[in-house]
């Protein structure tokens, strides 16, 4: 089964923050030349950004696929990259509150404009409102210059008119008396009513009020140190040697965190299979896991091979990984991942992780680790889209296909064995929900959870939802994910 929905390294990297607005520059290589012999004027950040922004609204593209995909062709030096990284990303994260100010300034309403205008309009009110270091001048000049070249001197004096009235109007948002601290939270951080409400009820407004400022927010650059081949010590003194600023983990022995490194996927120690970029959150999980040098260990739902890779190397590579996905590129991923690490002890598969029980032994894995398909609500931080694509029964549709897994899989583990049930979303009807009703059903079972040196390490802080550990965004600036530790008692 192809994890739909799992976190991990994938998505919004981090961005270089509050910064100066990069002045248009051309694309190295030349561009290609309009009738006429005239080339076309090279793109903007702002203008990569838009087109970004539009197809994202408008075909349901995934930003970070698309902001990928544009930079490259765009040829943007690197200031102006992070400036359009920082505008798809931020103008995303904020779009209902950017929406909400907007929606007083423009008299015939949002929804009329034409697409490239509404986003226009977005994502320049976004530098205003939130980039301390872009001048307000310069984002309306660049607004209106583009809507002269894109449309027509209506539409320019449309904007300038908008946003010079947003300038002239003070601290923005101003919100009405009477609404419920639900819809302040909306309207303030940016997230669907009905996320925050159901967050509130799950944990309290504060708590749900503190994850939506905190998915707001750029994700940490994270990199796990591949043990096998060398220390954290040791490469730790080796990034900071090369000029980079790197820490610690605050939660994970084997993780690094890189303050402003770039993409570290780019570099010698990853292709040399040194380390692998991921998410703090995410590292827990082989962790929780613990396979042992010689185990023989079924990673279900596998793509892209992160936490099947870790296992390796948490086994010093003695023993057996099976590591499968759904699809069959995506199996190759795993391999390889495999290979760059120097890992022999994975095999890939393809297959339904809901058949793996009627193609294998029944009883003969020491682990089993089912990373399920879930909504992914604990990392919207590196993917504002799915704040917008999320749907309220979404939850429960995912939660029934979970249930279903987990009842499958776990006729495979042998008797005193541990299963490990992760997600990457916040949601306990997909967590507590689905470990707890196992556990019913399932007397043979029982939650080791709590005995995990994960557990000893963060409960002073990570929540202990039900049978399982929850982590939320805000607790270490780290993705939302949910680890439950189920042993087979016979």
């Amino acid at each position: 089964m192809s994890a739909g929905g799992k976190g991990g390294s994938g998505g919004r990297p981090r961005s270089p923050g509050k910064q100066a607005a990069g002045t248009r520059r051309a694309a190295s290589g030349g561009a290609a030349k309009r009738p006429g012999g005239k080339a076309p004027a090279p793109a903007s950040a702002r203008e990569v950004a838009l087109d970004v922004l539009v197809r994202v609204e408008q075909q349901g593209a995934y930003s970070n696929l698309l902001l990928g995909s544009s930079l490259q062709k765009a040829e943007l030096g690197r200031e102006d990259t992070g400036l359009a990284t920082e505008l798809v990303y931020g103008t995303l994260s904020r779009m209902i509150t950017l929406d909400y100010v907007l929606g007083g300034f423009v008299s015939k309403g949002l929804a009329k404009l034409e697409p490239w205008v509404r986003g226009l309009l977005r994502l320049s009110l976004y530098q205003i409102m939130y980039l301390d270091r872009v001048p307000s001048h310069a984002a309306v000049n660049e607004a209106v210059n583009i809507a002269k070249r894109r449309g027509h001197q209506g539409i320019s004096g449309m904007v300038n008119g908008v946003l010079r009235s947003v300038l002239r109007a003070g601290e923005l948002p101003v919100l009405p008396e009477g609404l419920s601290r639900e819809e302040r939270i909306s309207i303030l951080h940016s997230h669907p009513l009905w996320m925050v409400q159901r967050w509130s009820e799950e944990y309290g407004p504060d708590t749900a009020e503190a994850m939506c400022a905190a998915n707001n927010e750029p994700p940490a650059v994270s990199v796990r140190v591949n043990t096998t081949m060398t220390s954290r010590d040791a490469l730790l003194a080796e990034l900071a040697a090369s000029g980079l600023d790197a820490v610690e983990s605050e939660i994970s022995p084997f993780g690094l965190v890189i303050r402003g490194g770039g993409n570290l996927a780019l570099s010698s120690w990853y292709r040399d299979g040194y380390l692998s970029v991921q998410d703090e959150s995410s590292m827990l999980v082989a962790e929780a896991v613990a396979p042992g040098p010689g185990m023989k260990v079924l990673d279900c739902c596998a793509a892209p091979g992160g936490k099947s890779a870790h296992m390796g190397e948490l086994m010093k590579d003695q023993g057996l990984i099976l590591a499968n996905d759904l699809h069959e590129h995506k199996a190759k991923l795993i391999a390889e991942q495999a290979a760059r690490l120097g890992l022999e002890c994975i095999t890939t598969a393809t297959g339904d992780a809901l058949k793996l029980a009627e193609s294998l032994p029944p009883a003969s894995y020491d682990r089993i680790l089912l990373d399920a398909p879930c909504s992914g609500l604990g990392v919207i931080r590196r993917k504002p889209d799915l704040k917008w694509r999320k749907q309220p029964e979404d939850v429960a549709g995912i939660a029934a296909l979970q249930r279903e897994l987990l009842q499958s899989v776990s006729r495979l583990l042998k008797p005193g064995g541990v299963l490990v049930y992760s997600t990457c979303t916040t949601e306990q009807a997909e967590n507590s929900g689905v470990v707890a009703g196992f556990l019913e059903r399932n007397p043979d079972f029982a939650s080791v959870s709590f005995q995990s040196p994960v557990w000893e390490r963060l409960k002073g802080t990570a929540l202990a939802m039900g049978e399982g550990i929850q982590l939320l965004p805000h607790h270490y600036g780290s993705d939302g994910f949910y680890i439950a530790r189920l042993q087979r008692l016979s």
